[in-house]
C-alpha cells in the first residue's frame, strides 16, 4: 500500500505567522500564511492542496471507470472548488464541489453523467473527504 508524505513548518502566531510545506515527491514547495488562507494574499492554503488533490484523483477515477466501459478518453478537465469559512464554533469545509469537462470519443452524455456520477462515489479522495480517521502524534519538544 503506498504511503504519501509531505511536511509543513509554520512559524509564529496565527495572524503574523507564516508556513512553507512541501511535498514528499519534491514537486511542489511553496508558502501558506493567514493571509493566503482566509483573504486574498500570496501563497497557498490547505483547501487549494485539498481541491487540487480532489480534481486530480477524480479525473483518474473517471479516465479508469470509462476506459473500463471500452470509452478511452481524449480528455478530462475538473476543477474542484472547496468552499470554507465560519461556522459556530470556529472554521469548516462545508462544501467540495468539482466541475469536470470530458472529450470522449463514442460516448452519450447521459452515459457520461452517469459514469461521472460513480467516479465521484468510488474516487479515493472523495472517499477519504467523507469520513476518515484521523491519527495524531504530538511530539513536544
Amino acid at each position: 500500500m503506498a504511503k504519501r508524505i509531505s511536511d509543513t513548518e509554520w512559524r509564529g502566531d496565527l495572524k503574523d505567522g507564516a508556513g512553507t510545506l512541501r511535498l514528499g515527491s519534491g514537486a511542489f514547495e511553496g508558502r501558506y500564511s493567514f493571509h493566503s488562507r482566509f483573504e486574498d494574499g500570496p501563497g497557498t492554503n490547505p483547501e487549494e492542496l485539498i481541491a487540487a488533490a480532489h480534481a486530480a484523483c477524480f479525473s483518474m477515477a473517471l479516465s479508469a471507470s470509462l476506459s473500463q466501459k471500452g470509452y478511452v478518453p481524449a480528455r478530462i478537465h475538473t476543477r474542484a472548488a472547496v468552499h470554507f469559512g465560519p461556522v459556530t464554533g470556529g472554521f469548516a469545509i462545508s462544501r467540495i464541489a468539482p466541475e469536470t469537462e470530458g472529450q470522449v470519443p463514442g460516448i452519450d452524455a447521459a452515459t457520461f453523467e452517469q459514469v461521472a456520477q460513480a467516479a465521484k462515489v468510488g474516487c479515493p479522495v472523495s472517499k477519504a473527504l467523507a469520513a476518515v480517521e484521523v491519527s495524531l502524534v504530538a511530539t513536544l519538544r
